[in-house]
């Protein structure tokens, strides 16, 4: 029995899995850097276009567009005037060009996590064995320290907001899959049965019966993966990210209390009014 109490045996010979993965690494590195470095740079002007967009008008005129977009999406004047206050209040305290910098971020992970995420969602729907084999993926890329996502997003794509970027698709593609996912898959047998005694083709199932039926929770995993990787940007701030985070992570290393607060309570709003708007064009449909 003294196996049970000397288990030297068992560390005797380690499993080389960190090893594993930085050979890996080192391979594509040495031999992908003309796809990584044409990724970052295709990245990089989608994230300066939307920059662009944000920072070129003055702050009231994107404040009023973003106010007007409020209304009519709720058709509440007490909702706009809200919405108004919000950002100017945001202005006032001097986080206008971060926040900006912030919501490009967030724009650029929602667009690639849903181009990705739906098709893929469809996909695992439709195949069951897709899907079991998609399950424990899901779930390691969800359960990960998203900190480790930066190792090799920094490696590939250098620092800046690409690396941010990446590190945020990865930690949030899971949740648009999972709910389009869910939605495909629940559309009730019935509906399906009466499109095709009608002679409705498979893509035709997809785009009238599927699709809509699914439309809520696709919202649903629009608004998580908006609401995720808004929680993302002080952590993309350590790898060079700008944005909301960087003022945080200053505040953290000069134990500075009242920007701290300052900054964290912009989040805050940022959120909040994302969140709001988001569930306004929900009841608006």
């Amino acid at each position: 029995m003294d196996w049970l109490t000397n288990y030297d045996w068992l560390t005797s010979y380690k499993i080389p899995v960190g090893r594993t993965a930085k050979a890996g690494v080192d391979w594509l590195q040495a031999h992908g850097g003309a796809v990584f470095d044409a990724i970052s740079e295709g990245l990089q002007a989608g994230i300066d276009a939307i920059l662009w967009v944000l920072q070129a008008p003055n702050p009231l005129i994107v404040i009023a567009a973003i106010v007007v977009l409020s209304y009519a999406l709720r058709r509440s004047i007490l909702f706009a005037v809200l919405i108004a206050v919000g950002l100017l209040f945001i202005v006032n305290q001097g986080y206008w060009e971060a926040t900006t910098e912030t919501l490009a971020l967030v724009v650029s992970s929602a667009l690639i996590c849903m181009a990705v995420g739906v098709p893929i969602g469809i996909a695992a729907a439709h195949r069951p064995r897709l899907y079991a084999a998609l399950r424990p993926i899901l779930d390691l890329m969800q359960t990960l320290p998203s900190f480790v996502y930066l190792i090799p997003a920094i490696v590939f794509f250098g620092i800046g907001m690409v690396p941010g970027l990446i590190a945020t698709a990865i930690f949030v593609v899971p949740a648009p899959i999972r709910l389009t996912h869910l939605g495909i898959s629940t559309t009730p047998r019935h509906l399906l049965e009466a499109a095709e005694a009608f002679g409705a083709t498979r893509r035709q199932l997809l785009w009238k019966v599927e699709l809509p039926f699914a439309t809520p929770q696709i919202m649903a995993g629009l608004t998580q993966t908006i609401m995720l990787s808004l929680s993302m940007v002080v952590i993309a701030a350590l790898v060079g990210a700008d944005g909301l985070g960087v003022p945080v992570v200053r505040a953290l290393n000069s134990v500075n209390i009242g920007m701290g607060f300052e900054a964290g309570l912009v989040i805050v709003l940022v959120a909040i009014i994302l969140d709001r708007l988001l569930r306004a064009r929900e009841k608006a449909e």
